[in-house]
């Protein structure tokens, strides 16, 4: 049997025996297949896993506790366990060039609250225990206590603010980060929409931040990881880097010297999808002087450990070790900047102009559009995007005035510059015919112009069949 029959054949029985308990899950999951086939699809956080990642999602391992790390388990019988998860981690410390890696958590908010805790613990927790004086925790009193959960809960972060391109879990209110933290945001420059260094390392010298938060999952140039280090090491902040976006990049060494996270870090966060191709779930990579209080993100903060997708990363992280995903993760860039020429080339303004990565942010105000507008129409016309703020957004952070597309997961399918030039042209025909309604939700776009683009569209994707050798029947 060939691998795409043995392919189309798994899936398909897998869904049989799915069908025969629950025939509407079943049928749900076809369905996705069905839609995300005829979906151009621009989302910068979503890709298409392999095949091999997908099964190796849905097996036994699911059936098994494992709280604690390799060889350290609070359950008998984790030995299979013990296993993928070693070599999910050293495939992660290959990859990476990581001192330690942690492949336990369950999505990148996750890995970011064991980044945390694990920094609290390293540089708050031990010196206020000290400071205690105590033997044991147990020679605590009420007091020492108060005084260590206050110390725990009012220490400083100093993160990319939300409307620059910055993420929710590095400080903001709406997440359990800013709750934790007493949190100050650097911008990016007024004119260029670039990261002002001397302005971030000003305000780093002002708030003193036990954390210097730098990623984004909206910002479409490069960050210069070696100066946020020295900044951070200025002012004596841990600096930690959310990578969750570009880890594909940085897997395909496409980010390199500079720009590449792991070598100036303290401690990497990301997930495992995204540009990364895996399993949906987060990852921890740190220097070893971080490595035991990250490894003790269950029972910190996690709840189990989920085998399976230990599994599935562990085959997703051998995969992105081939040569094969090098030119992948070059041809995401460049797929990026071809959209980016083609859509500025049509009149669509791009925030900083254009994009040195995976992901490029439209300004749709020019239309007359909000995000929430804008993201309908396209929807509306076969192309999957969402809204998204931009710098000073005047629609705030629901309703937006931004639109964010990405390339990785039309690489996957095979786009190449020509496609993605196309693509442009069929989302400037969308925004460019779209009018604004009686609210920030409400729009106006001829039907006929909506069926036309999804057409042009589906004829686009047909030459790039999405998992080409499942065949569900």
């Amino acid at each position: 049997m060939s691998l795409l029959n043995a392919e189309s054949t798994a899936f398909r029985a897998a869904l049989e025996v799915v069908r025969a308990v629950e025939p509407r899950v079943a049928d749900a999951i076809g369905a996705e297949l069905t839609d995300q086939r005829a979906s151009l699809k621009l989302i910068a956080s979503e890709n298409y896993a392999s095949p091999a990642v997908l099964l190796a999602m849905g097996n036994w391992l699911s059936d098994k506790y494992a709280e604690g790390t390799v060889g350290r388990r609070f359950y008998a019988g984790c030995r299979n366990v013990d296993t993928v998860e070693a070599l999910a981690a050293e495939h992660a410390r290959e990859l990476f060039g990581a001192a330690h890696a942690y492949v336990q958590p369950h999505s990148g908010i996750d890995a970011n609250l064991v980044a945390y805790w694990a920094i609290l613990a390293d540089r708050v927790e031990a010196p206020a225990l000290k400071r205690a004086q105590a033997r044991q925790l147990n020679d605590l009193t009420e007091a020492d206590w108060f005084e260590l959960r206050r110390e725990l809960g009012n220490q400083r972060m100093l993160g990319m603010s939300l409307d620059s391109g910055g993420h929710l879990t590095h400080g903001f209110r709406p997440n359990i980060s800013g709750k934790m933290f007493d949190q100050r945001s650097y911008g990016a420059d007024p004119e260029t929409g670039l990261i002002d260094y001397p302005a971030v390392r000003e305000a780093a010298r002002e708030f003193r931040p036990l954390i210097l938060v730098a990623g984004y999952s909206a910002y479409p140039r490069k960050v210069n990881f070696r100066i946020m280090r020295e900044i951070a090491d200025e002012v004596g902040a841990t600096f930690m880097v959310d990578m969750a976006h570009f880890a594909g990049l940085v897997a395909g060494k496409v980010f390199t010297g500079d720009f590449d996270p792991v070598p100036h870090a303290h401690i990497v966060t990301t997930t495992t999808h995204k540009s990364l191709r895996g399993p949906r779930g987060g990852m921890v990579l740190c220097q070893p002087e971080l490595a035991d209080q990250v490894d003790r993100g269950c029972p910190m903060v996690l709840g189990g450990p989920l085998p399976q997708l230990m599994a599935a990363k562990a085959v997703a992280l051998a995969e992105a070790r081939r040569p094969d995903f090098q030119e992948y993760a070059q041809r995401v860039v460049d797929n990026a900047r071809a959209l980016a020429e083609g859509l500025v080339r049509r009149g669509v303004r791009l925030v900083t102009g254009g994009t040195d990565n995976h992901l490029a942010l439209l300004d749709v105000d020019g239309f007359g559009l909000t995000g929430r507008q804008a993201e309908q129409a396209l929807l509306d016309s076969g192309i999957v995007t969402n809204r998204n703020s931009i710098p000073r957004d005047p629609n705030g952070a629901w309703y937006t005035s931004g639109i964010r597309v990405g390339t990785p997961a039309l690489t996957t399918r095979g786009f190449g510059p020509e496609q993605m030039d196309e693509t442009a042209g069929l989302i400037h025909t969308v925004l460019s015919q779209t009018r604004p309604g009686t609210s920030k939700a409400r729009y106006q776009l001829d039907p006929a112009v909506a069926d036309r683009v999804a057409k042009q569209a589906a004829e686009l994707l047909a030459d790039f069949p999405l998992y080409a050798g499942i065949d569900l029947g």
